[in-house]
């Protein structure tokens, strides 16, 4: 099952036609990261060893606008774990609803601070990462 975080959308996340800004989205998708790490992971030792997951690319749709009152959930999962680099897969969806609002992938590497570098995805950075994976679904 993914992880969710729950977002309410305020006044200050508006455009000009009152609608969550574009930009906004990446700021709840990167608050959602950082919840599932905080929530599955030692995000604190890693953060001390000098490790860190760093995004290199984000493709995001944006699919139904969301506008003030609304309540966000952000669904995040890792779907898929290479060598060099992971994706994550985002969903938001309306509260109480089925509706998708917006659908993102983020690109993922490791990247070593001290080495100034980035490292291979291995040992429990590895084993972190797929316990975040969602079992595939057969339709």
């Amino acid at each position: 099952m993914p992880h969710t975080t729950r977002i309410k959308v305020r006044g200050y996340h508006l455009d000009l036609y009152s609608h969550v800004n574009n930009a906004r989205y990446l700021e709840f998708l990167e608050e959602a990261r950082w919840t599932l790490f905080e929530e599955r992971a030692d995000l604190p030792r890693y953060m001390a060893s000098g490790l860190a997951l760093i995004v290199v690319n984000i493709n995001i749709d944006y699919r139904y606008p969301a506008t003030m009152g609304d309540g966000l959930i952000i669904e995040s999962s890792v779907k898929s774990i290479s060598h060099r680099s992971a994706v994550i897969h985002q969903r938001v969806v309306l509260a109480g609803k089925d509706t998708l609002v917006a659908e993102a992938d983020v690109t993922l590497v490791a990247f070593d601070g001290k080495a100034n570098k980035a490292v291979p995805i291995s040992g429990e950075l590895k084993t972190v990462l797929e316990s975040m994976q969602v079992p595939a679904t057969v339709e």
